[in-house]
C-alpha cells in the first residue's frame, strides 16, 4: 500500500533497453546502450519480480526496449507462469514491436500470457520503414497472425503523429475491426530527442483525433479504468474499445495502481516524477530477500499522490508559442 491507500498491484517491468527498432520518437539511430554488468541477469529479475509479487503485485507487464530481443528471455517468461499457477499473479503481459512475436506466441501462450500490446504506427510498408527505420512490416503482420492463432488477445497501441498517420485513422480503425485487435491511441510528447520542429510539426492532439472519429461513429464513454492513462470509448456502429493515452493530462492518479522497474533495477513510484529507488543494490548485497523487500517497502512509501508534469506544460507552452509565431499560426 501506498500513503494514500492505493494498492499497488501492477508492476511494469523492462527486461532491456535493446531494441531491433529505432523509431523516431523513441530512439536515436546510432544508440550506445548500457554495459550488459549494469543489467539485472534473468535470475536476478526472477528474483526482484517475485518479491512483488509475494507483497502484492498481481499484474505483470514485460516490457523493454523490445523484450522478445533479450537472449533467453522466455526462461524469465516460464519461471514468472510458476505465479500464475499459484493464482498469487493474475497476469502475465508485455509490450512488443511485434518483429519476434512469429517465432515466440506459441511459447508465450504456453507460459500462460493471455494478450499483449502491440505498437503500430501505420499500415503503409514504406511510412513503417520510414518510423521504424530498421523495421519491416510484413514481419510485424506475420506476428500478429502469430499471436490471434496462438489464442492471445491483441491490442494495437497506434501513436497519434500528424501528417505521418494521419489519413489512416479509419483506415487503421476498420483494419483493427476487422482482424478482431483492440486499438489505443498515444499522443506523442511534443518533446525530445526527435528535434523541436519535427516534433511539433507530428503533435498530434487527440482532442482532435478523437472529433474525427465521432465525424463517423457514435463514441460511448466507457467507465472501466485499468489503473492506467487510457480513457476508453465503445464505437456504437462496429462495437470496437479504443482507447485514448494523453501523457500531460493528471486523469488517472488517483486510482495509479502502478510502478516501474527499469532493467538496471532502479524503480520509479510514479511515470511523471524523477523520485527513484535503487533496488540493485540491495538485491546484490545479500541472497536474503528481508532488505529488498524493506527497500521496497520504502519505495512504495514515497510514491506521490499525483504526477507533476507543470514543467512539461510550460515548456510545451513555450515551444508552442514559438512554433506558432514562426509558422504564422
Amino acid at each position: 500500500m501506498d500513503p494514500f491507500a492505493r494498492a499497488i498491484s501492477y508492476l511494469r517491468v523492462s527486461v532491456t533497453d535493446r531494441c531491433d527498432f529505432r523509431c523516431t520518437y523513441c530512439m536515436a539511430e546510432h544508440m550506445t546502450f548500457l554495459p550488459k554488468a549494469e543489467l539485472l541477469t534473468l535470475e536476478e529479475l526472477d528474483r526482484l519480480c517475485s518479491a512483488f509479487v509475494r507483497m502484492g503485485v498481481q499484474k505483470l507487464r514485460v516490457t523493454g526496449g523490445e523484450p522478445l530481443v533479450r537472449r533467453g528471455i522466455m526462461t524469465f517468461f516460464r519461471a514468472m507462469s510458476r505465479h500464475l499457477e499459484t493464482g498469487a499473479l493474475k497476469e502475465l503481459t508485455l509490450t512488443t514491436n511485434g518483429s519476434q512475436l512469429a517465432r515466440h506466441a506459441d511459447e508465450l501462450a504456453a507460459c500462460g500470457v493471455r494478450r499483449v500490446n502491440v505498437s503500430l504506427d501505420t499500415l503503409d510498408a514504406e511510412r513503417f520503414a520510414k518510423v521504424t527505420r530498421w523495421g519491416r512490416l510484413p514481419q510485424v503482420l506475420d506476428g500478429l497472425r502469430a499471436a490471434r492463432a496462438a489464442g492471445l488477445r491483441v491490442k494495437i497501441n497506434t501513436v497519434a503523429l500528424r501528417g505521418f498517420n494521419e489519413d489512416e485513422l479509419f483506415r487503421l480503425v476498420d483494419w483493427c475491426g476487422a482482424e478482431g485487435h483492440d486499438l489505443t491511441f498515444i499522443e506523442v510528447m511534443p518533446m525530445g530527442e526527435m528535434g523541436e520542429d519535427t516534433r511539433l510539426d507530428q503533435y498530434w492532439p487527440l482532442t482532435e483525433l478523437r472529433a474525427r472519429l465521432a465525424e463517423r461513429f457514435s463514441l460511448i464513454e466507457l467507465s472501466e479504468r485499468t489503473g492506467g492513462p487510457a480513457r476508453y470509448v465503445r464505437l456504437a456502429e462496429t462495437g470496437q474499445k479504443i482507447g485514448f493515452i494523453t501523457p500531460l493530462t493528471h486523469n488517472f492518479c488517483e486510482s495509479c495502481n502502478r510502478v516501474r522497474l527499469t532493467c538496471t533495477g532502479e524503480l520509479f513510484m510514479c511515470l511523471g516524477q524523477e523520485d527513484r529507488a535503487d533496488l540493485r543494490a540491495p538485491l546484490r548485497r545479500t541472497a536474503e530477500d528481508g532488505p529488498l523487500e524493506q527497500a521496497i517497502r520504502e519505495a512504495i512509501a514515497r510514491k506521490p499522490k499525483g504526477h507533476d508534469f507543470d514543467y512539461s506544460r510550460k515548456t510545451v507552452a513555450g515551444q508552442m508559442s514559438r512554433h506558432m509565431s514562426h509558422t504564422g499560426g
